[in-house]
This record gives C-alpha cells, structure tokens and sequence, in this order.
C-alpha cells in the first residue's frame, strides 16, 4: 500500500511518499499556490495520485497544544473533505503538532542554508508526518 503525506500551509503544500510497503516515507515536493486558493491543489494531486498509484492520504491535522482544534485545523479538515469527495481516495488525518519545528531542527543540525530550508522545510514536514503514521501503523510508535 503506498501512501501521500500531506503539509497543509496557507501557501504552500509539502509532499512525501511512500514505498510501496508502507514502511519508509521520503519527502516528494512542495507545491506553491495562491493564498488560500485549495481548489488550485486538486488537479496536481489527482495526477500525483495516478503517477504514484496512492492508495491513501495522510494529511496532517494541526492542533493546539491542549489537544484543541483551532481555526487552522479546520481549514484543513475542510481540505480534507475537499479531496476525498473530489478525487475518491481515503484520507486519514495525523497530528502534525510541532512537525515543521523538528523539520527545521533537522535542516539545522545539518547545517543547511536559511534559502535552502525555506525550500524543504514544507516536503520535510509532510515526510515526518507521514512516517509517524507508518510507524503507528506498524506497531513501531
């Protein structure tokens, strides 16, 4: 089974995947688009899902650090059912809270240009979201 993590910015989408057994995620890409304009996103991810053969989604959800669903995290679960009603593909939601500050501690540790993690820091995010969730799945969290 493979599978698409999701990076929900206000600008920006971060990509990883899957291999096909479910078990290792790798950052894919990050997708730019207008503020906000989510509509623009679902004719790119319906070709990354064909290209990819994608079984599911796993976008993360971002919550309050008390566990709270705030304005952001709405947006995103709207988004959620945005795709899965406009491309037929099961989408599973994984707390993302703090997953794009352990992506930047990751680029800073290994001493990576300010430019240069501007650029990652989106797909790499989206990457630690989805192996969090594999490794839920399996049994290794």
């Amino acid at each position: 089974m493979r599978y698409l993590g999701l990076d929900l910015g206000t600008r920006t989408l971060g990509l990883s995947i899957s291999d096909v057994t479910g078990t290792i995620a790798t950052t894919l890409k990050t997708i730019r688009f207008e503020d906000s304009d989510y509509d623009a996103l679902i004719p790119e991810l319906r070709s990354i899902i064909n290209q990819y053969k994608v079984d599911m989604l796993v976008l993360g959800l971002p919550k309050n650090m008390n566990n709270t669903i705030g304005p952001r995290g709405q947006v995103t679960i709207e988004f959620k059912d945005r795709i899965q009603k406009e491309l037929n593909v099961n989408v599973e939601l994984q707390d993302e809270r703090l997953s794009t500050v352990e992506a930047t501690n990751y680029m800073l540790q290994a001493d990576i240009s300010r430019k240069k993690r501007k650029k990652k820091v989106d797909s790499l995010a989206a990457n630690i979201i989805l192996q969090t969730y594999l490794d839920k799945m399996k049994g290794r969290n």
